[in-house]
């Protein structure tokens, strides 16, 4: 992709301040895009939003500290950056978590409630406020972040499996409703939803760290953020519903 060519792009990235986050923000404020960043610790999302602008002088980023489990507080949130910024063209859930046991019997219910909140209720929140916003938009596009366990779950992992496949399920679902719900003149949608496909991330740091581990599998955050970025660059038609896979099936 060129430089600058998210220039007139409004992006806002729910879950800012996690490795993929900040990896997301940097390439997004490259490109030109007016970055929102949220996040729910208010100290972490001013480092992540203060590295952004140190790495890409001349970034146009800011932050708003949001409770995702809030309806009420994601919806507002939504309305005011479409009202600030005349629309707002993406909405990237890169919201994490993982909690898992040694055998299926040993799986724990409120294992499953903690994902459920973290990893279901966050994107459900998101995409049900920002819809609207990215049917409104010349090229709205939504992404969450999934993982293979939901296409390939482990006995000890049915709590995160289930709630990725859960989230996948959902975000399906919004992709239906772009394509029922914007049209370009030639009738095409113009929104899409689509979901990434990982093991695993790897960063920099972890590189550096551990330089002797070959991170078989994982996918690199530089990567995550390229695919992200690299959205608009397809029609939403073609990219709308589909899982993109950043490691072997």
């Amino acid at each position: 992709m060129s430089t600058r060519q998210l220039e007139s792009k409004v992006i806002a990235v729910a879950g800012a301040t996690g490795a993929a986050g900040r990896a997301v923000l940097r390439r997004l404020a490259a490109d030109g895009a007016t970055v929102i960043a949220a996040g729910s610790d208010a100290r972490r999302l001013d480092e992540v939003m203060d590295a952004t602008r140190a790495q890409v002088p001349g970034s146009r980023v800011s932050g708003q500290v949001i409770d995702l489990l809030d309806p009420q507080e994601v919806h507002d949130w939504a309305d005011h950056l479409e009202a600030e910024h005349g629309h707002v063209d993406g909405l990237f859930h890169l919201v994490g978590g993982w909690r898992g046991s040694k055998t299926f019997f040993d799986s724990r219910i409120d294992d499953w409630d903690w994902l459920h909140d973290r990893v279901v209720r966050t994107l459900q929140h998101t995409s049900l406020a920002f819809q609207p916003a990215l049917v409104r938009s010349a090229a709205g596009r939504y992404a969450m972040i999934s993982a293979t366990a939901a296409h390939k779950p482990t006995a000890g992992g049915a709590a995160y499996a289930a709630a990725k496949a859960a989230s996948e399920a959902w975000t399906l679902s919004m992709a239906d409703s772009f394509k029922k719900e914007t049209t370009s003149p030639d009738g095409a949608p113009t929104a899409a939803a689509a979901i990434l496909v990982i093991k695993a991330l790897v960063t920099p740091e972890m590189r550096v760290e551990k330089p002797e581990a070959k991170f078989p599998g994982f996918t690199d955050t530089a990567d995550l953020a390229d695919t992200l970025a690299g959205l608009w660059d397809r029609p939403a038609a073609e990219l709308n519903g589909q899982h993109l896979w950043l490691t072997a099936r």
